[in-house]
């Protein structure tokens, strides 16, 4: 089982968050990630962020990292939304 936590920050608080599940065994897990991240931003409601590569390089060191308004071709009306790997088989 791959999940993916997603989460809104504003002003140091929690606004939104959500995990997105995915148990299919076939797809390799950069693929899983953008399907996480394409159900994340449906949901929020959120153009899709642009990876940088600092953003590339902290995910690959910590399985978590951080889009903030640089990430986002939109105007956004928080601080970051933070996504983090929690479970992965």
């Amino acid at each position: 089982m791959f999940r993916l936590w997603a989460k809104i920050w504003k002003e140091n608080h929690l606004i939104k968050d959500m995990v997105v599940e995915n148990d299919q065994t076939d797809m390799t897990r950069t693929k899983k990630i953008f399907a996480a991240m394409d159900t994340i931003c449906y949901e929020f409601d959120l153009s899709k962020p642009i990876w940088l590569d600092s953003t590339v390089a902290d995910f690959k060191k910590h399985d978590r990292t951080r889009f903030l308004q640089d990430n986002f071709v939109d105007r956004i009306d928080f601080d970051y939304l933070e996504i983090h790997v929690i479970e992965e088989d």
